[in-house]
């Protein structure tokens, strides 16, 4: 096949799966066809139908999942850049259905790793940290990948509370008057065990919230919250000053 025959082909196609996307034939959540049906049925190698489910994913139209295929992506998730949000909230902003799983709480001392993942600063205190790390899903999907240090000498209750229920962040905010906090935030390729609890394909685009809290100097928790690319997005508001 000639390349700009190719290229038309790939450009019909494309239109007419966003068409169906975004007047609603194909909602939120609808399953499409296999890469290998869809090529059947517009005539055109499985190449040329991988190209337009890729760029249709790029564009923020359909989520590719190893295990459940390509769906149509639901509307994306918002929060405030400075703000602290509850994820089950937004979750909820988006009418899905919320749950949170842990999956892994220590009581130990820090580690590299810890300190490398979470931004931890190499001079404070290493005892007396417990280490939590936990999946936020948006109906059965992973919609974020929190790992935590919560500083029991400063939230001592921390140390007796059942976070297989509750939900750290969620009683953090409730519970915990923190003065200051700081925030990296940034795009990373999700690789390794990230990958796999996150159900995508390693490389995939995700964005990395870097967060630490304190009261007065003492530091409360460092969380890092890894959502996927596709699903979440930043928000800032400015006000223009004049000459600015």
């Amino acid at each position: 096949m000639a390349a700009a025959q190719t290229e038309t082909l790939h450009s019909r196609i494309l239109a007419e799966l966003t068409r169906k996307i975004v007047d609603g034939s194909w909602p939120p959540g609808h399953q499409l066809p296999k890469e290998t049906e869809l090529a059947t049925q517009y005539g055109v190698s499985r190449m040329t139908m991988n190209k337009v489910l890729t760029q249709l994913a790029q564009e923020g139209y359909v989520v590719r999942r190893k295990r459940t295929g390509t769906v149509v992506a639901q509307p994306r998730a918002q929060s405030a850049v400075l703000a602290i949000n509850n994820i089950q909230d937004e979750v909820a902003a988006l009418s899905r259905r919320y749950h949170w799983r842990l999956l892994s709480a220590e009581t130990r001392p820090r580690s590299a790793q810890d300190q490398r993942q979470l931004d931890l600063d190499a001079e404070e205190g290493t005892c007396d940290t417990l280490f939590l790390q936990g999946l936020h899903y948006s109906n059965d999907d992973p919609f974020c990948l929190e790992s935590r240090a919560i500083n029991l000498g400063v939230v001592p209750d921390a140390a007796g509370m059942d976070f297989d229920c509750d939900v750290p962040g969620s009683w953090l905010l409730q519970t915990m008057p923190w003065t200051n906090a700081r925030h990296h935030v940034r795009a990373v390729n999700v690789a390794g065990r990230d990958a796999t609890l996150l159900q995508l394909p390693v490389g995939a685009a995700c964005l990395e919230i870097l967060r630490k809290t304190q009261i007065e100097g003492e530091w409360v928790t460092y969380v890092r919250l890894l959502y996927p690319g596709e699903a979440h997005q930043l928000v800032a508001e400015f006000e223009g000053r004049p000459g600015g």
